[in-house]
């Protein structure tokens, strides 16, 4: 029988996609994620990026701003259509900043952006915030793609990492601090009906 978690796999991995008002870039896993949210702005996907994110942890991947924006901007961002949120220095928190920030801006539509191992746990912060909030709006999931597994940049491996992920996943579930397998279900039934509209 098919478990919970590889339900909620299977739907971060084979989300539908459609375009939206901003991409959420993730900061962290070096300079691999950047590509994603560029390539998906240059698709016509959505006419900002935001860089969610302003801790600094070379050891663990975690590159400042400053040295991704020059990147993006050689890859033909233009640079008004990127918004640094500065205020966040974890997951939970960028899913609260960038929630208050699509409120506050009038956006209903995000394209989230991190690591293939990562996006299952950020997916489901950012899907919490989501509902807590009421703020009807909607996630849609683009990790980027073509990473190695067993590569090692001296922040682990994405396949060590992947475990470390599905334990923290277990461990904030556990806190309430991630949405549950049948909420992401429910939501993705309802958003599903919405790109008939």
């Amino acid at each position: 029988m098919i478990t919970d978690r590889e339900k909620i796999l299977a739907i971060v991995d084979n989300d539908c996609l459609t375009p939206s008002d901003a991409i959420i870039l993730l900061e962290g896993d070096g300079f691999d994620r950047f590509r994603q949210a560029v390539s998906l702005y240059k698709q016509g996907m959505a006419p900002k990026i935001v860089f969610s994110g302003n801790i600094v942890d070379y050891d663990y991947g975690s590159y400042p701003f400053s040295e991704i924006l020059p990147l993006m901007l050689k890859e033909g961002m233009p640079e008004q259509d990127i918004i640094h949120e500065d205020k966040s220095l974890n997951t939970r928190e960028q899913a609260v900043e960038v929630v208050r920030m699509a409120q506050e801006y009038g956006w209903k539509k995000l394209i989230l952006v991190a690591s293939h191992e990562h996006q299952y746990r950020a997916y489901l912060t950012f899907l919490r915030e989501v509902l807590d909030t009421k703020s009807g709006i909607t996630l849609y999931n683009a990790p980027a793609r073509n990473l190695k597994w067993f590569e090692d940049k001296g922040w682990g491996t994405r396949f060590n990492r992947l475990q470390a992920e599905i334990d923290r996943i277990e461990r904030y579930s556990a806190m309430g601090h991630l949405a549950t397998a049948e909420e992401v279900i429910d939501y993705q039934k309802w958003k599903e009906t919405q790109l008939s509209r």
